[in-house]
């Protein structure tokens, strides 16, 4: 369904009360929307929740990169492969499974507003389901920034990439892809004249929250 109507103003006048956070890793999209939709009174749709759901709900013939990833072991994810491969096939830098995003919007009741956020939010496939372009935002982080930000909350050698063979390798492929998919998102969003903020360590988080709904064209309301 999402393909037959991206493009269609039906389409968009459905999910003209749904908002966009995207951007890249380590920019704290999962903290500013959950502000932002707290102060707003709005529904939050966190992508990262429904991967796995997403995952599950995907054939091999729609989703390839995604059963590809899904059938390597942890070192022929992390370790083995460049980050530069690692970017091009990670499956939902590819969009793999975007569809089922809309589809998950659409069954939600259409008050209050809903608040979709994640890496997952391509520019090129979220900006045809924009009414006007202040729908969606995306956060840029500097790489100070992100390399802040996972020093903050993560443990070296801790989570996913401790399971592999070799943490530290992994730890820095991982750091290089999720730069040159920042790098790639700030071109998209540049040549598809949509909104940005470029994060860095000077911006605080309560200034950040202010200038989305300032991105948003939202008259600013006081933290409840």
């Amino acid at each position: 369904m999402y393909e037959e109507l991206a493009d269609s103003t039906e389409f968009r006048a459905r999910l003209r009360h749904v908002y966009w956070i995207g951007g890249g890793s380590g920019a704290g999209k999962s903290t500013i929307s959950r502000r932002v939709a707290e102060r707003r009174g709005w529904r939050l749709y966190a992508t990262d929740d429904v991967m796995g759901d997403h995952a599950r709900r995907t054939t091999p013939q729609e989703a390839p990169f995604l059963h590809e990833f899904i059938a390597m072991d942890m070192d022929e994810r992390w370790v083995s492969r460049s980050p530069e491969t690692m970017l091009e096939t990670f499956h939902w830098f590819r969009g793999e499974g975007f569809g089922l995003i809309i589809e998950d919007l659409l069954r939600l009741p259409r008050e209050p507003c809903v608040l979709v956020e994640g890496f997952r939010l391509l520019p090129h496939l979220v900006k045809p389901l924009l009414t006007v372009p202040e729908q969606a935002v995306w956060l840029l982080p500097t790489p100070e920034f992100r390399r802040a930000a996972f020093r903050s909350r993560a443990v070296p050698g801790e989570g996913f990439v401790g399971r592999t063979s070799d943490p530290v390798k992994a730890d820095h492929n991982l750091a290089e892809r999720d730069s040159m998919f920042t790098a790639r998102l700030q071109s998209e969003v540049e040549r598809l004249r949509l909104r940005a903020i470029r994060i860095d360590t000077t911006l605080a988080e309560d200034a950040l929250v202010e200038q989305v709904t300032t991105a948003f064209g939202l008259p600013h309301r006081p933290a409840r």
